[in-house]
C-alpha cells in the first residue's frame, strides 16, 4: 500500500510491546534503552532477549530496569532470530514494534511507526534507519551498506532496525525463520509476507539511528554475510525487488567480472583486450563515483565509492558463492 506519513496525526490507543533481541551489546544497549524510555508515546513494555552475552550486557539491562518496570528481561542461549520470535511471544499487546540494540531511536519513533495502525488493513510497518555518516568515507560506506533517504520508496521492506507488525500476522506468517546461522531473517520474514499477501506501510520519519561500520574488514564482513544469508535462503525472484531481487544482482556481478576476466585471458595474444579492459574499468569507476557524488554531492565521498564499489563487489561475489554451495543452515520447526 502506499506510503503513510505525516497525514496521520492521530495517536494509537492500542498499547505496544517493543521487542528486542541483544548479545554482547554493552557499549550500545544503555542508549537504545534510554531513548526508547523518553519516547513521545510511551512503549507499554520493553521485552529483550539476550541471546548469551559474556560481557556486561544484561547488569546494565538490569540496572535500567530498576528506573522502569516496563522493561523485562529473559536471558536464554539463542539465535537472533530465535530471540526475535521470542521476545514477541511474550508479548501482551497485539502491536508490536522492533529495533536492533545497536540502533538509537528518536524521539517520535514508536508514535509514527505505530500509528499506521489505525487502518484496520495495515499488517505491517516499515519505518527508517538513518545510517550516522560524519566524513566521505562513511557516506560512500553507508551508500553501499544500506538505504539511503533518497532510495526511501514504495518497494522498500521492514528492516528489523526499524519496523511494527500486527502479532497476528507475525503468527499467520510463521515467525521469524528460526536458523542456527541467519543474520537475514527479517528479509526472509519479509518474503514470506509479502507471498503471505501483507499490506505495508511506509513510514521515512519513523527513525532510528544506525551506527555503521567504520572500518573496511567489518564493512567487508557484513556485506558479505549479506549476500552469503540471501544466497542460503535460494529466492531467486522477490516479488518486490523483481529484477533488483539480491540474488539476480550477485549473479550480474559474477558475469561483469567474467567479461572483464576474459578480457585479461585474451590479453595474452591479443593486446586489444586490455584497452577495452581499461575502457571498461574506467567507465566503471566513473559510473561508481557519480552515483555515490550524486547522493551526497561530496567529491572525496565520491572518490571512495569508487573503492567501496569495487569492495562491495567482491564480498558479494564471495558471499552469494559460498552461500549457495553451502548447505542451508537448520530450520527449526
Amino acid at each position: 500500500m502506499e506510503k503513510i506519513g505525516k497525514k496521520l496525526s492521530k495517536p494509537l490507543e492500542a498499547k505496544v510491546s517493543v521487542c528486542i533481541t541483544v548479545l554482547n551489546e554493552e557499549s550500545s544497549i544503555s542508549k537504545l534503552i534510554e531513548s526508547l524510555l523518553d519516547q513521545s508515546k510511551k512503549p507499554n513494555e520493553i521485552i529483550i532477549v539476550d541471546g548469551g552475552s559474556i560481557d556486561k550486557t544484561t547488569e546494565i539491562i538490569r540496572h535500567l530496569q530498576k528506573k522502569d518496570r516496563a522493561i523485562r528481561l529473559l536471558a536464554q542461549r539463542c539465535s537472533r532470530s530465535e530471540g526475535r520470535n521470542l521476545s514477541i511471544e511474550l508479548a501482551k499487546n497485539s502491536i508490536i514494534a522492533i529495533t536492533d540494540a545497536d540502533c538509537v531511536a528518536d524521539k517520535y519513533w514508536l508514535e509514527k511507526i505505530t500509528t499506521p495502525f489505525i487502518h484496520n488493513e495495515v499488517d505491517m510497518v516499515a519505518g527508517f534507519y538513518e545510517m550516522i555518516v560524519k566524513s566521505p568515507f562513511d557516506k560512500a560506506l553507508s551508500f553501499y551498506l544500506g538505504v539511503t533517504p533518497k532510495k526511501f520508496d514504495s518497494t522498500f521492506l521492514p528492516s528489523a532496525r526499524s519496523m511494527a507488525i500486527r502479532k497476528e500476522f507475525w503468527t499467520n506468517v510463521g515467525g521469524f525463520p528460526q536458523s542456527r546461522a541467519n543474520g537475514a531473517e527479517d528479509t526472509e520474514f519479509n518474503y514470506n509476507a509479502l507471498i503471505s499477501g501483507a499490506r505495508i506501510a511506509r513510514v521515512k520519519d519513523a527513525i532510528v539511528y544506525w551506527k555503521i561500520p567504520d572500518n573496511s574488514k567489518s564493512a567487508y564482513r557484513k556485506i558479505y554475510d549479506y549476500a552469503k544469508w540471501d544466497a542460503q535462503r535460494h529466492i531467486f525472484w522477490h516479488p518486490k525487488q523483481k529484477l533488483y531481487t539480491h540474488n539476480i544482482r550477485s549473479i550480474f556481478k559474477i558475469f561483469r567480472y567474467s567479461v572483464f576476466l576474459l578480457l585479461i585471458i585474451l590479453s595474452v595474444k591479443h593486446y586489444v583486450s586490455l584497452v577495452f579492459l581499461a575502457i571498461l574499468l574506467t567507465l566503471y569507476s566513473l559510473w561508481a563515483y557519480r552515483k555515490v557524488y550524486e547522493e551526497f554531492g561530496n567529491t572525496l565521498a565520491g572518490i571512495w565509492g569508487i573503492y567501496f564499489q569495487f569492495l562491495s563487489d567482491f564480498a558479494v561475489m564471495k558471499g552469494f558463492i559460498s552461500g549457495l554451495f553451502s548447505k542451508k543452515p537448520y530450520l527449526k520447526s
